[in-house]
């Protein structure tokens, strides 16, 4: 498995920002939010196909361990704009 660092990395090049309050790399872009957690636990080939899926841009797509709650993505929607 690889590290931790390695895969922040990952995100970072890919034009990801972490955000240290909500504990979570989002991109405005490509609207998506991956959690700390997903990241911790999930392999990096997964991570780098997670951020290569195309999506049609209209809705935030939330890569998290469980589904977070509507209230929860909804919070984070607004956050991020």
């Amino acid at each position: 498995m690889r590290t931790l660092a390695t895969k922040q990395h990952i995100l970072e090049n890919a034009g990801y920002v972490y955000h240290i309050d909500r504990e979570i790399y989002f991109n405005r872009k490509a609207k998506k939010v991956f959690s700390m957690d997903f990241v911790e636990d999930h392999e990096e080939e997964e991570i780098e196909q997670s951020i290569r899926h195309e999506t049609d841009g209209t809705k935030w797509r939330f890569y998290f361990n469980s589904e977070p709650a509507d209230p929860v993505k909804r919070a984070l929607e607004f956050m991020l704009g």
